[in-house]
């Protein structure tokens, strides 16, 4: 067997593979009569079927799949060997005056198009200045939370007129170019929650409503076009929604509001546990407490944003990207080429940012242990479970549910991700110039 590499350029490379008989001969008939013993045939009793047989009826489709096995075999030996950095897989080039015959005698030539990953070096230094945001929370956004958290376990009450935070459940019914009733028109009975219409003029016109009054409503200018939120509120599909030109009726048939819990003790332990929290200044000591956590999150995950696009500019090299598109299409026959020209660009900015890691990593002797990886899954298991339940999980339980979890591949590969990134991203913050800022929460959440 021979295999020569043609290099096209940087990034480019195309293997030849020649495959001679006595290449693949020997595992060819040894397939065949491991093949004999197993097969069962009318005639012929179990692993007596003779060899010969065997070849005369599955001989081609054996030395189909032992050429395809010794190619696989050889390519990854080859890479391997050459210590070839390839994005992707091996592509078979087709070559229609090349088209095997699949005889026994004979000389196959394979091609296979290779994309390299690109040569390139970092120069992260304390010139390089980035902003890391102190988000100040402010006393509005404050209320806001503690709003919400009392009407979650609030109780819910029917008003005789809408305010601004009520739900109006009525019957939605669409008007022709005229203002009157289109009798073939939509008509749906539904709910629409007044603090999410986003034209104020319309939102006015919504408060104030009692049961059996009529209003005519633009859903798209209330929505700002929002076809998800319009199919829901009339029960069509969002393609219609985006469709629509024409005004509803809206006859008001309740009013729905959340009335906010009281701040006593059956709150405090419903939320916190019994007895942890016990007065209203504990209560929003402690919610501001959570907030602040939250701020530093919002913050560290900007941070880490900032550090992504700072490096994929910095580093500024290119792809293979006409290869790695045949290779996308190729292994994903489902996918479009609108699709596929689509979702390229956020492709070819994750594949460049693993490049990075993986070189970080590899120059600066970045070390990821199993603890690592444990203790990220535990941290994240610990947080699902207290959205459903403030109480922690007893320790040990944590500590099963996480082997356990990790134990699923697609979760360990998940979960090495991130701990690649974060070992990264702590990394570049040790050599980078953080410059720290203090910002309104407002104005942070403003930032892209």
């Amino acid at each position: 067997m021979n295999i020569t590499q043609e290099k096209i350029d940087n990034l480019n490379s195309v293997l030849k593979v020649s495959i001679k008989p006595e290449d693949y001969l020997e595992r060819v008939e040894k397939a065949i009569k491991s093949h004999a013993k197993k097969v069962k045939l009318p005639g012929f009793r179990p692993g007596m079927v003779p060899p010969a047989h065997i070849k005369k009826m599955y001989g081609k489709s054996i030395l189909v799949e032992e050429i395809n096995s010794l190619l696989s075999d050889s390519l990854n030996n080859y890479i391997t060997e050459n210590k070839l950095e390839i994005l992707g897989q091996p592509l078979p080039k087709a070559d229609e005056d090349q088209q095997p015959n699949w005889d026994y005698n004979d000389e196959f030539e394979f091609n296979y198009e290779l994309g390299l990953a690109p040569q390139f070096e970092l120069d992260f230094s304390s010139k390089d200045q980035l902003p890391v945001y102190e988000v100040k929370l402010d006393e509005k956004a404050l209320e806001a939370k503690i709003s919400n958290l009392r009407k979650s376990y609030g109780k819910m009450t029917n008003p005789d007129v809408s305010a601004e935070d009520d739900v109006i459940y009525g019957e939605f019914k669409q008007l022709d170019a005229s203002g009157n009733i289109f009798e073939e028109g939509i008509s749906n009975t539904g709910s629409l929650r007044i603090d999410l219409v986003k034209d104020e003029k319309i939102k006015k016109s919504l408060i104030g409503l009692k049961k059996d009054d009529t209003v005519q409503i633009d859903l798209q200018q209330a929505f700002g076009n929002d076809a998800h939120r319009i199919s829901h509120i009339l029960n069509i599909s969002e393609e219609d929604a985006a469709d629509l030109k024409s005004n509803f009726q809206l006859t008001v048939k309740n009013i729905n509001r959340l009335e906010e819990a009281d701040l006593n003790q059956e709150f405090f332990d419903k939320l916190y546990g019994a007895g942890n929290v016990t007065t209203e200044e504990e209560f929003i000591a402690e919610v501001r407490k959570e907030q602040e956590a939250l701020m530093e999150q919002h913050a560290e995950q900007k941070l880490q944003n900032d550090l992504f696009k700072f490096s994929l500019e910095k580093a500024n090299f290119e792809l293979p990207d006409d290869f790695l598109k045949r290779w996308l299409q190729a292994t994903n026959e489902n996918l479009s080429p609108e699709e596929l020209e689509k979702g390229y660009d956020d492709f070819a900015k994750n594949l460049k940012w693993t490049l990075i890691e993986n070189k970080i990593i590899k120059d600066n002797s970045i070390e990821i242990k199993y603890e690592d990886l444990f203790e990220t899954a535990k941290k994240r298991l610990d947080a699902q479970f207290r959205m459903y339940s403030p109480q922690p999980l007893p320790e040990e339980q944590l500590t099963q549910y996480t082997v356990q979890f990790l134990q699923e591949k697609e979760n360990a590969n998940r979960i090495l991700e991130e701990v690649k990134a974060g070992k990264v991203f702590d990394y570049l913050k040790t050599v980078v110039t953080l410059d720290k800022q203090q910002i309104d929460y407002e104005k942070f959440m403003e930032l892209d």
